[in-house]
């Protein structure tokens, strides 16, 4: 079979993710070209897996105002940006009962903050980006990074008109070569360019990275429940004692809040279920009357880097430079990585302009992207907060005491690092945490072996908790039915067997879109197994939390996926 003819594009620079550090990065570095006014512009482009810039962007967030000032001083005067906080709440809950914080911790202090929308956000900022000539291609997936031996020089964007057996359809249209000088990643959390390219160059960071699954929804509410830009965050229930997290509800205008919860990715409960602690979340008695009578309009969920300062990646390659969250640029203490993302964005396009002028964009040059970020505020935020998440990991109350003191020594605690392995491996057995095997459930529901335990029965009141399936019909995603299975199981036999036996198969659970579904078999104790792949949120979470790594996420055909537009 003859190779495939692709298309080659010949461009500068290249980002891959339109999200807002690979923004903020093309308008300093297209700000740097005009400034220049050197003649013959470089050719800077951005490719995006959505189909609409901001279609998989998931937030509202807080956002802090500190890169946004040093990039667009006016920018306040811009639709997105108005919603000032106005107030901060920190809550404890139990189950039914909960109690205000005395005071809050100055990382919780939002004062001079903003409740934004993200993807109203880098929707302006895309448009601010294309006024400075950049090109911004939507619906591209990257696919393949593209090297010359060591050095990358550009990525492959995914092939359209496959049909789930691999066959090309009639509409099929290869996928574009583009080469550039530079390539900027920054896909978010656990992207699948930066997966490969750590492992394929070592570029992993000191421990490895730890995530967070967040779980969103909007709701339209009565005018009058909270004040326009009131910010309240809980602790405690739904989580057990020993998982980390939290909730949140942010109020965007006067009839519109968010409200969401944050399960770590490094809990020991085989059936612990993300999209499950937000339903309960709503339910509880300091949530639900800010909700009740109101409508959900929009669902997802996204994956978010808590592992911090010690989880970072190398920062460049021979030809590459990782931004946002890709290089763990979050700050798990605060919950904000917007402004650290769009900081590190702006650092690497001066070293990208750098590398442009020289005509050298080794790793060497690019290093002044590293040296940028150890004498920048970025460093000293993320230096303060580099062991907050690995101190919880002995529990909510040992966490908070051990954050306390890294507060008072800029981050050290009684540990610096703070060691912590992988998140999926905290994961327990199901009969090493609940002290009995797995049954799975048989075609009549009764237990195939007795005394064992089934998989947990969630209740929903159709009114505030909704089940996983209303939920993602709210995502309102979609994927080409017809096209290869984005979510590729890399050993089927250990999911329907081994991973049956000891975890209970995990991924119905740690999935927030009822991608993975196990229903009873025909036979006792047989199950079959299904991947509703068009279904997918693009959180990631089951690429991460796969206690035996056998799911490997991929992009999926240009321009699938889910339409957050409006979160």
């Amino acid at each position: 079979m003859n190779a495939t003819q692709r298309e080659i594009l010949e461009v500068d620079v290249l980002y891959v993710g339109a999200g807002p550090a690979n923004l903020a990065s093309a308008y300093r570095l297209a700000q740097r070209v005009t400034e220049a006014d050197s003649g013959e512009a470089p050719l800077i482009a951005i490719i995006e897996k959505s189909a609409d810039i901001g279609q998989h962007i998931l937030s509202g967030a807080v956002l802090d105002p500190r890169a946004m000032v040093e990039l667009i001083p006016d920018f306040a005067a811009a639709p997105p940006f108005q919603t000032p906080v106005c107030s901060d709440q920190l809550l404890f809950l139990t189950e039914r009962g909960k109690f205000r914080a005395p005071f809050l911790p100055p990382v919780l202090r939002n004062h001079g903050k903003y409740v934004v929308s993200l993807n109203e956000v880098v929707r302006w900022l895309a448009d601010k980006v294309s006024e400075l000539g950049v090109q911004i291609f939507p619906g591209f997936a990257g696919a393949e990074m593209l090297y010359d031996g060591d050095r990358v020089i550009g990525v492959r964007t995914g092939d359209k008109g496959i049909d789930r057996e691999g066959n090309r359809k009639p509409n099929f249209e290869a996928g574009i070569d583009i080469h550039a000088k530079v390539t900027v990643l920054g896909e978010g959390a656990r992207g699948s360019l930066c997966k490969k390219l750590f492992a394929e160059k070592n570029m992993h960071g000191r421990q490895p990275q730890v995530y967070a699954a967040g779980v969103k929804e909007i709701w339209e509410i009565p005018e009058g429940r909270l004040p326009r830009g009131a910010v309240i965050h809980t602790m405690g229930w739904p989580n057990r004692r020993d998982e980390f997290g939290g909730g949140f509800v942010y109020q965007l205008t006067a009839t519109r809040v968010v409200v969401g919860h944050v399960l770590g990715l490094d809990y020991r409960d085989p059936f612990a279920d993300p999209h499950y602690k937000l339903q309960q979340l709503k339910r509880h008695p300091a949530i639900a009357p800010i909700l009740e009578g109101g409508q959900m309009d929009k669902y997802g969920a996204a994956t978010i880097p808590e592992g911090g300062f010690y989880s970072m990646p190398q920062l460049v390659g021979d030809g590459v430079v990782v931004v946002g969250d890709s290089a763990s640029f979050l700050n798990g203490m605060r919950l904000k990585g917007i402004h650290l993302g769009m900081k590190s964005g702006m650092m690497a396009a001066e070293a990208v302009w750098e590398a442009l002028q020289s005509g050298d964009s080794s790793a060497a040059r690019l290093s002044r992207y590293q040296e940028l970020f150890e004498n920048s505020w970025a460093w000293e935020e993320l230096r303060s907060s580099r062991n907050f998440h690995q101190a919880f990991q002995g529990g909510l109350w040992s966490g908070l005491v051990h954050s306390g003191l890294q507060m008072v020594t800029k981050g050290r605690g009684l540990k610096d690092p703070w060691l912590a392995p992988a998140g999926h491996e905290h994961m327990k057995t199901v009969e090493e945490f609940y002290g009995r095997e797995y049954s799975p459930p048989t075609g009549d529901g009764a237990a195939a072996v007795v005394g064992g335990i089934e998989r947990p029965q969630r209740s929903f009141d159709g009114e505030l908790s909704l089940d996983k399936n209303t939920c993602v019909y709210h995502a309102d995603t979609g994927h080409e039915e017809d096209q290869p299975c984005h979510l590729r199981i890399l050993d089927p036999a250990v999911c329907t067997d081994r991973c049956t036996r000891e975890y209970g198969n995990p991924c119905q659970h740690f999935c927030p879109a009822n991608v993975y579904e196990w229903t009873p078999g025909a036979a006792p104790g047989e199950q079959e197994f299904q991947v509703n792949f068009s279904n997918c949120v693009h959180c990631k979470t089951c690429d991460i939390m796969d206690p035996y790594q056998v799911i490997d996420w991929v992009t999926p055909e240009g321009g699938g996926g889910p339409n957050f537009a409006g979160m």
